[in-house]
């Protein structure tokens, strides 16, 4: 077994903790790849925000669990050499769907863990959710939950269809489980494509697809319930349009592809919401950067002359989320 405190790793718990008093949400960034993992270290480092590496279960089936553990530690050091003496990052579980699956990630260094039970009758939930607590919390390592279901899918989390959190269950299920924080559903979805062309309206000045707006009154009344306590939002992503464009431009076919309008992030974190996850985001900026490549240059066959490019669009997004819609930047000093 390996701590996460061998590897320069830390928890979310004093991340939270000052980000609910601060105002600011700290970015939690899916990585599938080592281009994906140096731009989330070089953005979060020239920011100075913390910053939380998430792992799905696939994606740490395709990286290899091992093979993870040293990235996440090379991680912290090439954030030290990027100027940032004292890094603040975690690495996290994305929806832990067993607890054999949350242990074995404790047991290899990571920092943070979330099972997703959400899926389950509400009772099988809280059991399930308390029995990674109690194995994590031995280990230092926190732990987030989720009530509600998100529509959409990424990775092998899929539904067809949202459930709003229901905000007289959260003091229930946050007592019983003793989880660190909650995710909940409010709104946002998987993928990128998060809502139906029937769900969202059309800017008569564009024909540009506007989906509905978050259930910020079920989120306002979660932290009536659960004052001070870490709320955290999937399925956040913005479908930025213009990397939708370069897919579609260079041979994509992504029509309809819309995401959560920023300003509505930008408002959820500025409340109790301390974690927003961004996924699809990245995903976009790396494929647009690569189809670009391949169309101009089609003799093109080294990797790092489309992942390189790749690599440096993402830096690109990740320092715009953390700066101008999370607010952490600075925060980690």
């Amino acid at each position: 077994m390996v701590s996460y405190k061998e590897l320069g790793l830390v928890n979310t718990k004093e991340m939270f903790a000052k980000a609910i008093k601060g105002g600011y949400a700290i970015p939690a960034f899916n990585f599938n790849n080592m281009e994906q993992l140096q731009a989330i270290i070089k953005a979060a480092a020239e920011t100075k925000s913390p910053v939380i590496l998430q792992v799905s279960k696939g994606a740490r089936n395709y990286a290899n669990q091992t093979l993870l553990q040293y990235m996440a530690q090379g991680a912290v050091e090439y954030a030290k050499e990027l100027g940032w003496e004292k890094p603040q990052i975690c690495l996290h579980l994305d929806h832990g769907d067993s607890f054999e699956t949350c242990k074995s990630c404790v047991d290899f260094g990571f920092s943070s863990v979330m099972i997703d039970g959400s899926h389950l009758p509400y009772e099988e939930n809280i059991a399930l959710t308390k029995k990674v607590v109690e194995y994590a919390h031995a280990h230092d390592v926190t732990v987030e939950a989720e009530l509600g279901v998100l529509a959409g899918v990424e990775d092998e989390v899929s539904a067809a269809e949202s459930h709003y959190t229901k905000p007289e269950e959260v003091v229930d299920f946050a007592t019983r489980t003793g989880c660190d924080s909650l995710a909940i559903s409010i709104g946002t979805s998987h993928g990128a494509y998060k809502f139906t062309r029937e769900q969202c309206t059309v800017d008569p000045q564009t024909g540009k697809l506007v989906p509905p707006p978050l259930a910020f009154d079920i989120l306002d009344a979660i932290m009536e319930q659960l004052p001070g306590f870490p709320i955290v939002l999937h399925g956040s992503s913005s479908v930025p349009q213009e990397y939708v464009d370069i897919i579609n431009q260079y041979g994509g076919k992504l029509p309809d592809a819309v995401g959560i309008p920023e300003e509505q992030l930008r408002k959820a974190s500025e409340s109790a919401v301390c974690k927003i996850n961004i996924d699809s985001d990245s995903r976009l900026a790396f494929t647009a950067a690569v189809r670009k490549v391949f169309a101009t240059n089609p003799g093109e066959f080294d990797p790092r002359k489309y992942c390189g490019p790749a690599r440096d669009l993402m830096t690109e997004l990740y320092k715009h989320k953390i700066i101008n819609v999370l607010g952490s930047n600075g925060k980690a000093e």
